[in-house]
């Protein structure tokens, strides 16, 4: 499958199918997110999956509690994937306080995206978690205090007939131009 086409492909899904990842596809996913770049090559990341069913349901049950209630969907995933943002290399982090950029939040959404794409390509489903409790899902899996959580990623099967249709993308000549704003 081309790049394009497997990009325009991939969408968030809310509903998964009762059928566990197999191991293999999960550890494909993660090579392709170790490869992504990363400012100053310091990878700012550490992947915490969890597919274990009892660990997943408790996760799941703390994390999606009160005003994160929206995101419940996600005790369906067979998967969740905890993306623990680490500090980016001394440079980096100097180069982002001059430049007002917290680089390590762009390198662990490169390494996400990788991720989710290799995931397509493998038949899974994904969908990007921002609004969770994080100190609950730091307590769950043991990440230490200073630790930053700041995505998972819910992945499994899907009903690929009853997914709705991506969502309709900005025209290229209102999103760039060439040379000027």
């Amino acid at each position: 499958m081309a790049l394009l086409e497997l990009i325009k492909k991939r969408k968030s899904v809310r509903r998964f199918l009762d059928r566990p990842v197999e191991r293999e596809k999960i550890l494909l996913c993660l090579e392709a997110a170790r490869a992504a770049p990363s400012a100053c090559n310091s990878q700012p990341w550490r992947f915490i999956v969890v597919d274990d069913p009892e660990l997943k349901k408790r996760l799941c049950e703390r994390a999606f509690r009160g005003v994160y209630f929206i995101n419940t969907f996600c005790q369906q995933a067979p998967v969740i994937v905890v993306i623990v943002s680490e500090k980016g290399k001394f440079l980096t982090r100097i180069g982002g306080m001059f430049r007002g950029t917290k680089y390590y939040l762009i390198d662990i959404g490169i390494a996400g995206e990788h991720f989710v794409l290799q995931a397509e390509e493998l038949g899974l489903g994904t969908c990007w978690i921002g609004w969770f409790n994080e100190s609950w899902v730091k307590k769950v899996l043991g990440i230490p205090r200073e630790k930053k959580v700041d995505i998972l990623i819910a992945l499994g099967y899907h009903d690929k007939q009853k997914a709705k249709a991506a969502h309709d993308r900005e025209p290229i000549e209102k999103i760039a131009s060439f040379n000027a704003y």
